[in-house]
């Protein structure tokens, strides 16, 4: 591959929300970024849920829809709206290992039956004109019905499928199987998007090597990094992109400033720690910090910020 692919910022849920998206997008790189899901439960109100997902959000970057449930029709009534709203694609959560969301029948699921997977993506598909999409993982508690869900999910009229080569027991564990978006990418006829196991440039160019898929779709290592994004596409144009700290700290400024100002103390510090937990795996200097980071109870964010800040400062700019 010469030019570079397109690239996705991943959604994850209770990392990947709308605080991290808009810190993420004052960083850009990206070329489109996934909400995290909206469930869209049995007894579901579309009206209300729907206030959550604001197309505009990451203006001019557009943000796809992503809807999570089991029911069909609701389904496509709830991707209906998200159109309304302005979606410029919606994706059909076929991924989400939570026990809670399995527990209800939806997120991985749907890859118990590719049955009820491809009615739920036709039924959406064909309620809206704009691009619906599948992002699903590589099975539930294997992968015995893969080869069933990657054709049912295409013959159901997506435009693309994202693949998490992880099964639903897998959880994030193992390492992400990327022969398996390589078996998917040879199987379908549709583009495949490769996600999983992409902490550096590296990774996302050894992917499209192994793989061939079309697009990629970054989420932890994007928490990590930030930068990640603007890495790859400085690597395509055949130039280099160094981040600096002024970069990250303004990044953080900007995470700081979309905290909800209802959030309780001990939840945006908690918030942050989130955070700095990913970014203190990104270089050697900082892994050894991030216990004591980690482990630090302040009396408020302010006072976490003033231990922590300096820490990441000496951390990020070692040499």
């Amino acid at each position: 591959m010469t030019s570079c692919p397109h690239l996705i910022l991943a959604p994850m849920e209770g990392v990947g929300d709308r605080t991290f998206r808009k810190a993420m997008a004052s960083v850009g790189g990206f070329d489109e970024a996934v909400m995290d899901f909206l469930s869209v439960p049995k007894n579901a109100h579309i009206p209300s849920l729907s206030k959550k997902y604001q197309a505009d959000e990451l203006s001019p970057i557009p943000l796809a829809a992503q809807l999570m449930g089991s029911d069909p029709e609701l389904m496509a009534d709830m991707a209906k709206e998200m159109e309304r709203r302005g979606a410029h694609r919606i994706d059909l959560n076929c991924g989400c290992p939570s026990n809670t969301v399995t527990g209800n029948g939806a997120g991985s699921s749907l890859l118990k039956d590719p049955n009820l997977l491809h009615t739920i993506a036709k039924a959406m598909a064909n309620a809206v004109s704009v691009p619906v999409t599948v992002k699903m993982r590589s099975g539930y508690g294997d992968t015995s019905l893969f080869k069933e869900n990657l054709l049912a999910a295409e013959e159901s009229g997506i435009k693309f499928l994202t693949l998490h080569p992880r099964t639903k027991v897998d959880g994030y564990g193992p390492p992400a199987k990327w022969e398996l978006i390589a078996e998917a990418k040879s199987l379908l006829k549709i583009p495949v998007v490769g996600n999983g196991d992409i902490l550096t440039v590296e990774d996302a160019l050894n992917m499209l090597k192994q793989t061939k898929c079309d697009y990629l779709m970054i989420g932890r290592g994007s928490v990590a990094n930030p930068f990640i994004f603007h890495q790859i596409k400085a690597h395509f144009a055949g130039t280099t992109y160094t981040p600096t700290w002024e970069a990250l700290y303004n990044y953080l400024q900007v995470f700081l400033s979309e905290l909800p100002e209802e959030m309780p103390m001990r939840g945006k510090i908690n918030k942050m720690k989130q955070l700095f937990g990913f970014i203190f795996k990104s270089k050697p200097a900082l892994i050894e910090m991030r216990r004591s980071m980690l482990t630090y109870t302040p009396a408020n964010l302010t006072d976490f910020l003033d231990a922590t800040i300096p820490l990441l400062h000496k951390g990020w700019t070692a040499p």
